[in-house]
């Protein structure tokens, strides 16, 4: 299995955006020192109260600079928000800064709202984020200076002045739960994963089928499937759950329409949940609906909460049911004090980490 420190870097009462951002390089310094494959950062943009990253170039470069075998990256780039050419420029440069470490994330984008400032079309976001891997490819090809001719994307006659460190490119993901994405994913060779929001009965048998594909694809090794939750781990499971179990009950309160004057934390958990009525997906709808009830959080295992044997227990099982060999952890989440933070990254790569290692569950 693969392990990777997920963080949305969500805004923290009483923090500064410096002093969050110095606590985040202190996190994923640690998380360097004790096993952690990878890192990953969000891309979300105007939401104050919600995410402090809306640059996962800037997360790359200063994660970069604070560690030395960690692999880094966005998960990803909404890419409709970016010029193709200036996002293939800026990964190349970036995977150079990183020595070679960097990982990809591309995503559509899943808030109109990060669209309407810029001026965007968000029901035109699905189509130039699958052509941008081609784009890729012929910006970071062999022949120089390239053209590119696509439904989307056109460039003549661009020479790219630095090329990525890997190549063809970094190794791509793509989180998504959809099965014409998936079978894209399969074809070219690109790492899927999905959040606790959708369930694992209704992902394995996609992902099983992505898998099959995979194989079809020729691809001789296996790839990455990623799965991303909260994770805690302290001393005892008695401590864990008192310490961690409300706070993953708010660990997606970003999620939620801003606060209003008057509204309370129900009605706004209200609104939010009756978005996703009518979707075709009624295990993601009751998901959400929850996502706040500490109980089915528990109840369902949607967190892994726990003394270092319980947490590895957890997601060896979620694994088998869900068919992911990777798991990506929101550790810091809601108020969590520092110290019960870097303790439960330490636990988790000095405890978990090994205990699952050798783990393949598929």
């Amino acid at each position: 299995m693969k392990f990777s420190h997920f963080s949305h870097i969500w805004a923290k009462p009483g923090m500064t955006p410096h002093q969050r951002y110095e606590q985040l390089w202190r996190e994923i310094a640690l998380c360097d020192e004790v096993g952690f494959d990878h890192a990953f950062c969000v891309e979300h943009h105007f939401r104050p109260d919600e995410s402090w990253m809306s640059s996962p170039n800037l997360y790359a470069v200063g994660a970069g600079a604070r560690t030395k075998r960690l692999r880094i990256g966005p998960m990803g780039y909404i890419v409709p928000l970016y010029h193709p050419l200036r996002l293939a420029e800026d990964i190349a440069i970036v995977d150079q800064m990183l020595g070679g470490r960097m990982e990809l994330g591309l995503v559509p984008g899943i808030n109109a709202d990060y669209f309407r400032p810029f001026g965007l079309d968000y029901s035109q976001r699905k189509s130039p984020t699958l052509e941008f891997v081609d784009y890729l490819n012929a910006a970071f090809g062999d022949t120089q200076p390239f053209s590119f001719h696509g439904q989307e994307f056109h460039t003549d006659n661009a020479e790219i002045s630095v090329q990525p460190m890997q190549r063809p490119h970094p190794p791509l993901w793509m989180m998504s739960r959809d099965p014409q994405t998936l079978e894209f994913c399969a074809k070219r060779g690109i790492n899927p994963g999905y959040f606790l929001v959708y369930p694992r009965a209704d992902a394995a048998p996609r992902y099983r089928k992505f898998l099959t594909d995979w194989q079809g694809a020729g691809w001789a090794h296996k790839p990455n499937i990623g799965y991303s939750t909260v994770i805690y781990v302290d001393e005892s499971d008695e401590r864990a759950l008192d310490i961690a179990l409300f706070r993953a009950s708010r660990a997606y309160e970003g999620f939620l329409p801003q606060a209003k004057s008057g509204a309370s934390f129900e009605e706004r958990v209200a609104i939010f949940a009756s978005m996703f009525v009518g979707r075709g997906e009624p295990g993601a709808s009751e998901i959400m609906r929850n996502v706040f009830n500490p109980d089915y959080l528990l109840k369902h295992d949607l967190v892994f909460i726990g003394s270092p044997d319980t947490v590895a227990a957890k997601i060896r099982a979620a694994a088998q049911a869900g068919l992911f060999n990777g798991i990506m952890g929101e550790f810091n989440f809601a108020d969590l004090p520092e110290p019960e933070l870097m303790r439960s990254i330490r636990l988790f790569g000095e405890k978990v980490i090994p205990a699952l290692r050798d783990y393949e569950p598929f």
